[in-house]
């Protein structure tokens, strides 16, 4: 098990030390943070598809990029277990430490073991049902479980998949998107509290160092629909569970050209004010990782996006994501050694300064 957490020296350390642009990383809670990120989800659940992840990951980590971001239930276990295998490698090849990379991963989601020859739900008797770790009534219609026995026995085997004795960031995964179909909004509430207090508790015992939520409809939707969650409500639940030195201090959601909800949907109110998650997130301190940048392919075709600046397509996709104000970095999938090349071309090349993102913004809406 690789000991010890990203810190603020080590990813200073690393931003010294990177080929990349300097002015291509954040401060946020202290630690020097990549604007672009590598995700994890895509791909089949084999030996040669973990070889890619691996690979990629690495080149990725060596071109700059510091921020990697999966999942337990991505490729059933087997994107953990191939960051795990790029992290350990780079540090045996004293290429980088473990306090220069910042982890996230997600659980929730009821997941199988891709490594294990058993049918999904024979897998999810097996292991949990028998064992009492899920009881009947505990799944969701979303194939969800927010159960803190169900949470806590996911958290030791993301530890265990990424082989780390703490994780930088666990996310509650699509929470109120897998739930709330089955649960009244205020019972949803009363479990995410007891969420946040077996995170605070996990803080505590040093497997964890920050906690938040990976969502997909929830901060992006109106408030009168069922899915909403309002930000603020979020920050005082953790702040009655955590005190002010709580532990949520990120989110993560869709944007891109296409799913621009986050920058221009006013649905947070925030002071008496509407305000946008984006503009909600920087007020409360809340960093923001987005998802899909490239739609899984379908911005790159040709006349999806707009064009600016001369960039190729992928590089515009992140370019307009990165610079947003409020956005720490998009988390871009990349696996094939021709779309991580590709894709890194923005590691070289600075965020667009604000004036000259709300001026494209006002001049694309």
């Amino acid at each position: 098990m690789i000991p010890g957490f990203a810190s603020e020296k080590g990813t200073d350390i690393f931003v010294q030390n990177s080929p990349a642009n300097k002015a291509n990383y954040r401060k946020f809670q202290d630690l020097s943070l990549s604007n672009v990120g590598v995700g994890t989800y895509l791909g089949n659940a084999d030996s040669e598809t973990d070889a890619m992840m691996k690979n990629a990951i690495k080149s990725s980590i060596l071109s700059g990029i510091n921020v990697i971001d999966t999942a337990i239930n991505y490729r059933a276990q087997k994107s953990e277990r191939s960051v795990g295998k790029a992290l350990q490698e780079l540090i045996e090849e004293k290429k980088v430490t473990r306090d220069q990379i910042f982890i996230s991963t997600k659980n929730g989601y009821i997941t199988n073991d891709a490594d294990v020859k058993q049918e999904f739900w024979e897998y999810i008797k097996n292991e949990y049902t028998q064992k009492g770790v899920i009881k009947e009534g505990d799944v969701t219609s979303g194939y969800h479980c927010m159960t803190i026995p169900y949470l806590d026995d996911q958290l030791e085997r993301s530890l265990k998949n990424l082989e780390l004795d703490c994780i930088d960031l666990l996310y509650l995964h699509n929470a109120v998107e897998g739930q709330i179909k089955d649960v009244s909004k205020e019972k949803f509430m009363e479990n995410l509290k007891l969420v946040f207090e077996l995170y605070e508790q996990k803080r505590k015992e040093g497997k964890i160092k920050f906690y938040g939520m990976a969502t997909w409809e929830c901060f992006r939707v109106s408030s009168d629909n069922p899915q909403y969650l309002s930000l603020n409500d979020v920050i005082e639940l953790a702040k009655k569970v955590g005190g002010n030195n709580h532990g949520f201090r990120f989110i993560q959601l869709p944007y891109n050209m296409y799913y621009d909800q986050a920058l221009l949907a006013k649905n947070q109110t925030l002071d008496g004010r509407q305000v946008s998650i984006l503009e909600a997130a920087l007020k409360l301190n809340v960093g923001v990782f987005t998802s899909v940048p490239l739609m899984q392919g379908r911005l790159l075709t040709p006349g999806a996006m707009p064009e600016f600046n001369s960039l190729k397509p992928s590089v515009r996709a992140l370019q307009f994501i990165r610079s947003s104000p409020g956005i720490l970095a998009p988390l871009v999938g990349q696996k094939s050694p021709e779309h991580v090349s590709e894709n890194l071309e923005i590691m070289k090349i600075p965020a667009m300064p604000e004036d000259e993102f709300l001026a494209l913004v006002k001049k694309l809406t």
